[in-house]
């Protein structure tokens, strides 16, 4: 039985590749619950009748997917994203093709964080809007210590848009041009604030496109990193005094008729419509609940501290870069690129999850019409509590658990998820907690093994 109709045009586009390429096998890849990347090879011979019929595979020991008692499911190709792995060219050329997955019913299955964010796309899609993301990943670069092991050891000692002429750039490079041959469109690329962390950006765009293009990002880099003996790590906070690695979502909602931005006002003072602001309103009435979706690790809560231009307070702004949301400045004659920054989300999260609950939260305050508190422009680090409380600014979870705890109370946010991914991820996040919470660290050892 034929699982989903595929064009056959698109089906013998990708054969004709794939033989003129040489290529002879397929990753058949998806994500875990918690955004790992895990993928089926398959002989390039395989691939019609996986088109054809799926290819199935037990899910049993991925993380948030099924229980033994029901872990038959398969997995659909989705050929618009076939692209040849530039590092694995040669005598065993290997391309990737992102897939779905499905319960054997031939229902897409609720555990699959890219089902998770098409079925939030599909209810903006029922109310006229597009949802289109951008975000921007910052990464750092490491080399192993002298026994080889991977330890927090910046390549670079270079600063913010520095120019260089060390290894670090030339690596950069190459990454961009791996990210292209993926079918990745890079924009830009530079050295960040911290020593050894730099960015690059990818073009904007409709966020199922983005949440993959985001999820390759971050295997790509590794892959070509380690090719010169280098680490490439997202983890959001790996050195203590130094600023960590976010991943600022550009986000916006086009009209799916016109095509033109909803959130664009031409006479608002910021150029936002009402649209727009409901939408803020909803993600900062939401932004507690969200919080242990975008910024996932035990380790994401030593990245939101003050000081380091990472987010705490819940406020928006046009140029206040200490606000949770931002509105960047656009060209007069561009207002259609207008767009809104989320900035708490770190590089740890699982796309898919993330722009699934920043957009229902979104459109939770446009359905209920929302009020925007007023923007907040001065630097919010330097508030006291009386003055946060005078202006009802609240404050980000301080730690994974409570992170957690605020997702329990949100609806919101676990109907974007669903019930499956919600209590899936609730018990990974728990167990991790719980996990970091009876381990001795060496801070501990230093600072009261001799002293009690």
């Amino acid at each position: 039985m034929v699982l989903r109709s595929t064009p056959s045009e698109q089906v013998e586009e990708v054969l004709r590749r794939a033989e003129k390429e040489k290529v002879r096998f397929i990753n058949l890849q998806f994500t875990d619950i918690v955004g790992m990347v895990k993928s089926v090879t398959i002989p390039i011979e395989q691939l019609p009748d996986s088109i054809e019929h799926g290819k199935w595979f037990d899910g049993s020991s991925i993380e948030g997917f099924a229980r033994i008692a029901e872990s038959d499911m398969y997995l659909v190709p989705d050929l618009s994203t076939f692209a040849v792995i530039p590092w694995e060219r040669g005598e065993n050329t290997t391309a990737r093709v992102i897939c779905s997955v499905h319960n054997p019913n031939g229902e897409p299955f609720p555990g699959d964080p890219r089902a998770v964010l098409a079925a939030v796309l599909k209810e903006a899609e029922e109310l006229g809007y597009i949802y289109n993301t951008g975000p921007e990943l910052e990464f750092f670069l490491f080399k192993p210590d002298e026994d080889g092991h991977i330890a927090p050891l910046p390549h670079d000692r270079a600063g913010y848009f520095d120019s260089t002429t060390d290894l670090a750039i030339q690596v950069r490079k190459e990454m961009v041009n791996a990210l292209q041959a993926l079918g990745i469109n890079v924009e830009t690329s530079h050295h960040e604030v911290a020593s050894g962390q730099h960015e690059i950006d990818f073009q904007y765009d409709e966020a199922l496109r983005t949440a993959d293009n985001a999820v390759t990002f971050r295997y790509a880099l590794k892959a070509v990193a380690q090719e010169h003996g280098l680490h490439v790590t997202f983890m959001p906070k790996p050195i203590f005094g130094i600023a960590g690695s976010g991943m600022h979502v550009h986000q916006s909602l086009a009209d799916k008729e016109t095509g033109r931005n909803a959130f664009v006002d031409e006479n608002d003072e910021y150029g936002l419509s009402e649209i727009a602001k409901q939408f803020i309103a909803g993600q900062l009435e939401h932004a507690k609940g969200m919080c242990a979706v975008l910024a996932p690790l035990v380790n994401s809560y030593k990245r939101l501290v003050p000081g380091y231009e990472a987010p705490v307070y819940i406020s928006w702004a046009r140029v206040n870069r200490s606000a949770l949301i931002r509105v960047p400045r656009i060209n007069p004659r561009q207002r259609q690129a207008t767009r809104l920054e989320l900035r708490c989300p770190d590089p740890s999260c699982t796309p898919y999850l993330a722009f699934a609950v920043m957009l229902k939260c979104g459109l939770d305050g446009i359905k209920r019409k929302l009020t925007v508190p007023e923007p907040v422009e001065e630097n919010l680090y330097h508030f006291d509590e009386n003055e946060l409380a005078r202006r009802n600014i609240n404050v980000l979870p301080t730690t994974l658990s409570e992170a957690l705890d605020e997702l329990e109370r949100d609806e919101v946010v676990q109907s974007a998820l669903g019930s499956h991914a919600f209590e899936r991820f609730m018990e990974a996040k728990r167990q991790e907690w719980n996990d970091y919470r009876m381990y001795v660290s060496q801070w501990e050892l230093d600072r009261y093994l001799e002293i009690f």
